[in-house]
C-alpha cells in the first residue's frame, strides 16, 4: 500500500494488481482473487482464520452479515456453508467490494451482496453476524459502526467479532455490555492471542 493507502479507504490509490491465490473456505480449497489497497491481501488473516475455525456452523438459512468484508473471507464462507441464506457483506472499500462479488461468482455463490452500508435496507435484520472488526480506524469511528450494525440482530440472532487481545478485546467487550441497550456480549472463546466475542440480544 501506498503511504496514503490503507484497507478502509473508499478508493485505494495502490495499482489494482490482481492475483489469484488458493485459501481454505469451509472444509475445502478455493481459488480467490486479491489485490493490494485492500485488508490483508495475500492470505486470510490470523483473526479472520480463528473466527472461521471455532465460531460454531452457521445456520442453514437466514440473512446474514460479513460486516467488514474485504475481499470477502467470511462472506465466501458463509455462503458455501449455507446455500440457502442472504449474505450481505459490506466494506468502505470499492475494490474490496468488487473482488468480494467476483470470488462470489466464481465460485458460484449467487447469494452474496457485496455493498456499501447505505445500499443494505435499513429495515434488514440479521441472524448471524459475523466480522473481525476495523480496529485500527479509532475507537469513535469503531464504536459508531458496532453501534449502527449490532442493533440489528433479529431476536434470536447471534454476532460473532474476533479481535486480538491485544488490541483491547476485553475493553471492548466493556464497552459493548455497557453502550448497547438489550444486547450482552461474553468471551465465545480466547485462541491464539485472539477473543471471539459473541452478541445476542438479552432475554
Amino acid at each position: 500500500m501506498s503511504g496514503t493507502d490503507h484497507y478502509f479507504s473508499a478508493e485505494p490509490a495502490s495499482a489494482d494488481e490482481r492475483r489469484t491465490i488458493n485459501v481454505p473456505l469451509a472444509g475445502s480449497t478455493h481459488a480467490v482473487q486479491v489485490a493490494p489497497g485492500i485488508f490483508s491481501p495475500d492470505r486470510i488473516d490470523q483473526g479472520t482464520s480463528v473466527l472461521l475455525q471455532h465460531a460454531p456452523q452457521p445456520p442453514a438459512s437466514g440473512t446474514f452479515l460479513d460486516l467488514g468484508c474485504g475481499w470477502g473471507p467470511m462472506a465466501l464462507s458463509l455462503g458455501l456453508y449455507s446455500p440457502d441464506a442472504i449474505v450481505h457483506a459490506v466494506d468502505v472499500n470499492e475494490r474490496a467490494m468488487d473482488l468480494a462479488r467476483l470470488n462470489a461468482e466464481s465460485l458460484g455463490l449467487r447469494n452474496i451482496r457485496a455493498s456499501t452500508a447505505d445500499e443494505v435496507p435499513a429495515d434488514v435484520r440479521f441472524d448471524l453476524i459475523w466480522s473481525n472488526p476495523p480496529i485500527r480506524v479509532g475507537k469513535a469511528v469503531l464504536h459508531d459502526l458496532l453501534r449502527a450494525w449490532l442493533p440489528r440482530l433479529s431476536d434470536d440472532g447471534e454476532a460473532y467479532l474476533v479481535v486480538q487481545r491485544n488490541l483491547g478485546s476485553d475493553s471492548l467487550q466493556k464497552w459493548l455490555n455497557e453502550n448497547l441497550d438489550g444486547l450482552v456480549a461474553d468471551r465465545f472463546t480466547s485462541v491464539r492471542g485472539f477473543r471471539i466475542l459473541r452478541v445476542t440480544h438479552r432475554h
